[in-house]
């Protein structure tokens, strides 16, 4: 059996999709789909009430914290294999399950993560970060342990062995996989349309989070002048992508965006 784990939070405007993708899906295996939502208000807990095949179970009491919130839901599934989907991510075609559970059959397979396409109204340098981080893998491959619980499998056995923190805020999926030293396996053929055009404001919040996290986890921060590098580089290669695109519209948005991203996450890094 596969067990579906669904968080959401106001996700109205995707969780209509996600779920009929979801419950539309070709698989041989015996599917169970669980959903915890996190007290939303804008329509998405009523319409999950109205779907007879979802198992709808209430989130732990308490503050949200993502590990125990993910550990509480994995107690409830009864299948062997466990699928994270969050409500927003949307699944591109009916083998997106089996495409993504299929590294798992291999036993030295820790985990599984699937690809995940910008949204049709993404800004360019979202859309550029996220075809550097899925795509087919060949970028994304190169950097430390790169991993995503949005659209991500695991056997039932190891998290109740290896249960996520639940001492920290952010970055939950990478504290795991770099606690345990998982094998990672990115499958692109499981794709799911899931990004975000994220204010300045909830970048800045996001990215000093992230930091934070990562200081949490031990690992070094680059260094006031190094992020100073990595804001212009990654700004250069935005602004090429944005004359590749003929999206000039952001030219003079990607270098605030970089710098927001990168300073607020050096400063969490740095607390």
């Amino acid at each position: 059996m596969i067990s579906v784990l669904m968080r959401s939070h106001n996700d109205i405007a995707y969780i209509r999709q996600t779920v009929e993708a979801l419950l539309n899906q070709e698989i041989d295996d015996t599917l169970e789909i669980i959903s915890c939502d996190d007290h939303s208000t804008d329509g998405t807990a009523e319409y999950l009430a109205g779907i007879p095949q979802l198992r709808r179970i209430s989130p732990p009491a308490g503050k949200y914290i993502p590990g125990k919130t993910l550990n509480y839901m994995v107690s409830k599934a009864m299948g062997d294999y466990i699928v994270f989907h969050n409500g927003d991510a949307i699944p591109q075609h009916k083998e997106y399950l089996k495409n993504l559970i299929s590294p798992l059959k291999d036993e030295r397979t820790d985990c599984v993560f699937g690809n995940q396409i910008a949204r049709k109204d993404a800004f360019q340098v979202v859309r550029k970060d996220y075809e550097r981080a899925f795509g087919n893998g060949s970028i994304s491959r190169k950097w430390d342990r790169f991993f995503s619980l949005v659209s991500s499998g695991f056997r039932k056995n190891d998290l109740l062995q290896k249960p996520f923190n639940e001492m920290i805020q952010y970055s939950e999926d990478s504290e795991w996989v770099n606690r345990y030293q998982a094998k990672i396996i990115y499958v692109p053929g499981a794709a799911v349309e899931h990004s975000h055009n994220y204010t300045l404001k909830e970048v800045k919040k996001r990215f000093f989070n992230e930091g934070l996290a990562d200081q949490q986890m031990g690992k070094q921060s680059k260094g006031l002048l190094q992020t100073w590098k990595s804001i212009l580089a990654e700004t250069v290669r935005d602004w090429l992508y944005l004359i590749k695109h003929r999206a000039f519209n952001e030219f003079f948005y990607a270098p605030v965006y970089r710098y927001t991203q990168k300073m607020s996450y050096y400063r969490g890094i740095k607390r």
